[in-house]
């Protein structure tokens, strides 16, 4: 199956229509557009969103929001750099947490180890592939009763839901991307999730150089509104897209591959990826096979991350559209 990014023919023209529009108001960023896109996200997610040009603008505005610089963050080893280096960017310190080999996310148990070894002020937690990271309800209860920030790399898990609840949900903040390969995309993007509405107040001004009070130290991370404009369009097509690839997968590939990521009860995962624990012949490759604590020379083992580094492969299930 060839890569196609999950975008119907027909919406076309209501993109073209949008930028039609954009065109001729002569606004092309900090317009409506922008707003209709967190007003969608929102309300599919029920939580309260900012849009940013990038995931790295969403995840530095929640880190400096809750200000962590110069503590120590938790952080998988199972997942891209994006995740450590925007602790680093932040001003923090980066420790890095085992995963589980069933679900490829952080473990619950080396958390703990992790936690009384570290004090750590956050966590993030990143839900792989597509999925829910299955602990995550002990997760978040862990980090509330030992006062912990706890963030939720929600990169892969458009579409995701467990037990009607949304990624993002658990944690202080999510934040998602859409990079031109995810489940729905606008090129480059990401949102900024949360219950928390000071963050969000401290988002939108953080992705635009902190106008008008300068209160806040923030850059330049607005999306644009013609990004904007085909993030309004994808939402509206989230479900459809998750549903057809969870049709797929349980019809074309579930009866071929018995040895996968098998989800829990009441769990739809997004299907950024499926994976599997024996090796492939047309594999689109791993996840990730380069764990980060490796690539940052720490001098510790992790041994199911470095396991599932060598032994999981992602069988191709790309979103091809409506049968015309």
């Amino acid at each position: 199956m060839k890569f196609t990014i999950g975008f119907e023919k027909e919406d076309k023209g209501k993109v073209h229509e949008c930028w039609d529009d954009i065109i001729a108001t002569q606004k092309w960023s900090e317009g409506k557009y922008t707003e209709i896109f967190e007003q969608k996200w929102a309300g599919y997610n029920q939580l309260d969103a900012a849009a940013f040009s990038s995931w790295g603008g969403a995840a530095l505005a929640a880190l400096e929001f809750f200000n962590i610089k110069g503590k120590t963050l938790l952080c998988p080893s199972n997942t891209f750099m994006a995740t450590p280096l925007s602790v680093m960017k932040a001003g923090g310190n980066v420790e890095f947490v085992d995963c589980n080999k069933d679900d490829l996310c952080l473990s619950l148990e080396d958390l703990k180890i992790k936690i009384e070894k570290y004090k750590p002020a956050c966590v993030w937690v990143v839900h792989i592939g597509g999925h829910i990271a299955f602990q995550i309800k002990e997760i978040a209860l862990l980090c509330k009763e030992k006062g912990i920030i706890l963030l939720e790399d929600c990169a892969h898990a458009h579409g995701a839901s467990w037990g009607g609840r949304k990624p993002g949900s658990w944690g202080d903040a999510g934040i998602y991307s859409f990079y031109a390969t995810k489940t729905i995309t606008t090129g480059e993007g990401g949102m900024l999730v949360t219950r928390n509405k000071d963050l969000v107040e401290f988002a939108k001004q953080y992705r635009n150089y902190g106008k008008f009070e300068y209160k806040v130290e923030g850059l330049n991370y607005r999306i644009n509104e013609f990004a904007a404009a085909i993030g309004s369009v994808q939402v509206d097509r989230l479900d459809e897209i998750v549903a057809w690839k969870n049709r797929y997968a349980e019809k074309e590939l579930d009866p071929a591959f018995k040895n996968r990521v098998k989800f829990p009860e009441g769990m739809t995962s997004g299907y950024y990826k499926y994976i599997v624990f024996d090796k492939i012949e047309k594999s689109t490759g791993k996840v990730y096979d380069q764990p980060c604590h490796k690539i940052m020379d720490k001098d510790y083992e992790l041994p199911n991350t470095e396991w599932i580094a060598q032994n999981h492969w992602c069988a191709p299930l790309y979103y091809k559209g409506k049968e015309k």
